[in-house]
């Protein structure tokens, strides 16, 4: 069960298309594809989000972590975590670094399942059969008329949640979009907003006000995530739900906001956490404190770990990858249904990925 090599690959989304949000602008949404090939012939797979973001960084720091992992045996998951992080220390355990970790943890734990024939989720206590979903999107680089026909458009899908972006330059516009959602999808559908750090608080606090009649579920990112008095004195002020957690690479923020009483919903991210063990770690924190997970982004993994602890309250849901993947997750009215098939379930169709090259995979070749 040792590993033999590593490929890399990247991927672009059939969906492609410039996006934004209030801090970001998006050329292209992208993937980056790793592959880990045991000595056995089984392959393990994840994929990261990686837009068009520092692609030599992140291709190196993939490299360096190939390099690590060629000959550890697959099984030895948090024994691999405990030596990349002593040897990646001197550049930072946090940002890049841990990126690439997600990459080999999150492929490893794919092969490992594959090797005993079991879905990811049935090597933990299960709790539950399928997990609620709300569905994401809602871009500012939207006009209204595309705002209200994506937000309709959902909910004939059946979701029965949808998140949308704000964070305009002029809060009137974003009060407008969010009326413009509420008219369209009625008054039994959720709807949250998602500032992507992009307000002070004093905005964030006039927009979650002007929001109060809409019946918005929850705020998210709405403040600079490192803001810790910033997220309790808008949650005082408002009483608005607050949801945080998907910029941490580790859960120093979330027991910073825990002291202020300050988060009302985790948003755990896989690839910024930079491992399953972290993940489900800062979910037992939440479990422990009666906080209420949400997942960000990465539904392939988000709703198998899901199932798995106690207090996951749903997961994200966006198209991306589905025209990239050999079996999507099935989602149905509201609810995303996880694999029974091994691992994590699917695989990247090679059709669709332009190879990267490392270092550590002279002997492996080509995707297979």
């Amino acid at each position: 069960m040792r590993i033999r090599g590593v490929s890399l690959y990247k991927a672009v989304s059939p969906l492609s298309r410039p996006i934004s949000d209030s801090t970001h602008e998006f050329p292209e949404i992208a993937f980056i594809v790793t592959r880990i090939h045991l000595e056995s012939g089984i392959v393990g797979e994840s994929y990261m989000l990686a837009f068009h973001y520092s692609p030599h960084a992140i291709l190196g720091a993939l490299r360096d972590a190939t390099d690590l992992v060629v000959g550890w045996d697959v099984h030895q998951t948090r024994e691999f975590i405990q030596f990349y992080e002593s040897q990646a220390e001197y550049f930072g355990n946090t940002g890049i670094n841990r990126w690439a970790l997600a990459a080999i943890n999150t492929a490893m734990w794919d092969a490992r399942a594959r090797a005993v024939e079991k879905p990811v989720w049935q090597m933990f206590n299960v709790h539950r059969d399928r997990v609620p979903v709300y569905a994401s999107g809602g871009w500012l680089s939207y006009s209204n008329e595309e705002l209200i026909s994506e937000a309709s458009s959902l909910v004939a899908r059946g979701f029965h949640g949808l998140k949308m972006r704000v964070g305009s330059a002029d809060i009137e516009r974003d009060i407008e979009r969010l009326h413009l959602v509420r008219e369209a999808v009625g008054p039994d559908v959720d709807i949250m907003m998602d500032a992507n750090q992009g307000l002070s608080v004093s905005t964030a606090t006039k927009l979650a006000q002007a929001a109060m009649p809409l019946r918005i579920t929850w705020f998210e990112e709405p403040l600079p995530h490192t803001d810790f008095e910033g997220y309790r004195q808008l949650g005082q002020t408002t009483g608005i739900s607050l949801a945080i957690g998907k910029r941490e690479f580790s859960t120093v923020a979330l027991r910073e906001l825990i002291l202020r009483d300050a988060v009302d919903l985790w948003q755990p991210d896989l690839f910024r956490l930079g491992s399953v063990e972290a993940w489900r770690d800062s979910a037992d924190l939440c479990q422990a404190n009666n906080i209420p997970i949400v997942p960000h982004f990465y539904k392939q993994y988000h709703v198998p770990l899901l199932m798995t602890v106690p207090n996951g309250r749903g997961a994200e849901i966006l198209d991306w990858v589905d025209g990239l993947i050999d079996h999507p997750i099935r989602v149905e009215d509201g609810m995303a249904y996880p694999h029974t098939s091994p691992g994590w379930g699917f695989r990247f169709k090679d059709e669709f990925l332009f190879e990267l090259g490392s270092p550590a995979m002279a002997a492996v070749g080509q995707a297979e």
